[in-house]
């Protein structure tokens, strides 16, 4: 699996055809000529989406919204802004009740600068959330989740951010914890390569959970997928991942790997780009079909990626078009429970099970300061 960073389109407009990168796409079953296609959803499928979601609301597992909103001279996103695929209006016609807010930087990590231009998005992101409060709250814990869903709030969650802002620190890692960071991304780092993580990566990943971080293993390769499942003592997310046997996208993750993921209780969230699943609803549903039979309905969440450069599929092109998704895998049977779980309590469970783990990991490990320099690299 290659770095998403390189990986982003420029282009925000829906795709009309299949003609992406990456050479030609395997046959989903919605394409396949001797399926029949599901139907458009009706109605009733669409109001019954809507009831299921104003009880289990969806957790958007990545926005690009911060750094959408950089070269904006003036935007309100309480009132409604169009120059952005996310506002406040669209987040409630969509039901999304938590949202995690990229710290990414569209062109990678910035060499000697990662560090800096995260604390940047960081101060943009405060910045962002200051200015409205009626409609975002920034969370640190899964209990500040649900009292910002109890007080009519969305939910912020920060991260992913780049493993590269660690500038190789775990001193860094745990002062972005404590200004509010939940995920980090271990692919494109020196630690956490082909071969699979150093000695010094599993530092990382061992001090993460101690702090109550998450690691993000979209775009890691193999062998460091394999190692921190192994090693991680919390799950582990894929913030932006599909099925690879239904598109051989490189951030897409291989069968084995999906049911390893749902033996170590982490989860796949699968994205809202024609990219990586497909230019149709249907499309999307086929990559959360196949999830959930092959690493189970505990396994797959959603990504939005919204306002991240991605082309997303016709029907889901905003933040509030996730009805449309639900109502299509109503259609193909998914039930109340299992829909719960994938708007919801999977996000939910994740953090949760985050918070605690650092509870009782802090009682029992000190906080440890080497620099990547003062460890063997080597995995």
């Amino acid at each position: 699996m290659a770095d998403l960073q390189d990986d982003i389109p420029t282009t925000t407009e829906v795709g009309e055809d299949d003609g992406l990168r990456g050479g030609p796409p395997a046959v989903p079953p919605s394409l396949d000529p001797g399926r029949a296609r599901p139907e458009q959803p009706t109605g009733e499928l669409l109001t019954r989406a809507h009831t299921l979601l104003a009880a289990h609301p969806v957790a958007d597992g990545y926005s690009g919204l911060p750094w959408a909103l950089r070269h904006l001279p003036w935007y309100d996103l309480e009132l409604g802004e169009a120059a952005v695929d996310t506002d406040v209006p669209r987040l409630r016609e969509g039901h999304v009740g938590a949202l995690f807010w990229s710290l990414h930087l569209p062109g990678g990590p910035v060499g000697e600068r990662a560090a800096a231009a995260t604390l940047e998005q960081l101060d943009q992101v405060r910045t962002v959330i200051e200015a409205h409060p009626e409609g975002l709250r920034l969370v640190r814990t899964a209990g500040q989740v649900i009292d910002a869903r109890n007080r009519g709030r969305i939910a912020v969650v920060l991260g992913p951010a780049h493993g590269a802002a660690l500038d190789d620190s775990l001193g860094i890692l745990r002062i972005l914890r404590a200004l509010g960071l939940r995920v980090l991304t271990l692919a494109g780092t020196a630690w956490a390569g082909e071969s699979g993580l150093t000695r010094f990566g599993e530092e990382v990943v061992r001090e993460m959970n101690r702090l109550g971080v998450l690691a993000d293993l979209s775009g890691a390769s193999q062998a460091t997928a394999e190692r921190a499942l192994a090693l991680s003592r919390t799950p582990v997310l894929c913030t932006r991942s599909a099925a690879r046997a239904l598109r051989p996208h490189p951030a897409n993750l291989p069968d084995d790997l999906l049911a390893a993921l749902g033996a170590a209780k982490g989860l796949c969230m699968v994205p809202l780009t024609a990219e990586q699943t497909g230019p149709t609803v249907p499309d999307v549903a086929d990559h959360l079909d196949h999830i959930r039979d092959v690493a189970g309905p505990e396994c797959v969440g959603l990504s939005g990626t919204y306002d991240s450069g991605a082309v997303h599929p016709r029907d889901l092109a905003d933040a509030s078009r996730y009805p449309h998704l639900v109502a299509e895998l109503l259609g193909r049977g998914w039930t109340e429970t299992e829909l719960s779980l994938l708007t919801w309590k999977n996000v939910q469970r994740v953090l949760r099970s985050a918070d605690f783990t650092a509870r009782a990991t802090q009682y029992r490990r000190e906080a440890r300061a080497p620099r990547i320099t003062d460890l063997d690299t080597t995995p």
